[in-house]
């Protein structure tokens, strides 16, 4: 990239993000029921991906993945156990390991959230082509990515 186009890029990308990160936030957190919080919706969301790959995660994944602390994480988690909607396992093997997975009640509210999102995504996503809704989700994959390394 041309070192020139890097300002107008940078300031181009911070006023998109910022304008869609805050209306799409609003616009689930309108649809979630009253007594759950966006960090709540994104952990169930998170631990229901899990259980499709083959398994819960530790506090610390989690921690990691939403980039907050083991404090912050545990105090979450203690919510959405309190709202039986996720489960702690023990390791057999390691007393100090906990694994962590949706209940029943979290697996059915896993599939609600995911009408949400695409319910209220899928209406904007919809305004592009097939061709440029592959661009913009490869191009956005490739910056998350890059984010992650």
């Amino acid at each position: 990239m041309r070192e020139e186009l890097l300002p107008d890029i940078i300031k181009r990308y911070e006023a998109a993000s910022f304008v869609v990160t805050r209306r799409f936030n609003a616009l689930i957190q309108e649809k979630l029921p009253e007594d759950m919080t966006r960090e709540q919706f994104g952990i169930v969301r998170y631990l229901n991906s899990r259980g499709e790959s083959g398994g819960g995660c530790t506090s610390t994944e989690l921690a990691d993945a939403f980039c907050v602390g083991k404090s912050t994480i545990t105090s979450l988690i203690t919510r959405l156990v309190d709202k039986d909607l996720i489960q702690r396992h023990p390791d057999g093997k390691d007393r100090r390991v906990t694994y962590l997975s949706l209940t029943d009640k979290g697996i059915r509210t896993a599939k609600e959230t995911d009408r949400i999102i695409k319910d209220t995504l899928g209406r904007y996503i919809q305004a592009f082509e097939d061709e440029e809704a592959l661009q913009f989700i490869e191009t956005f994959e490739f910056l998350a990515d890059k984010l992650k390394n």
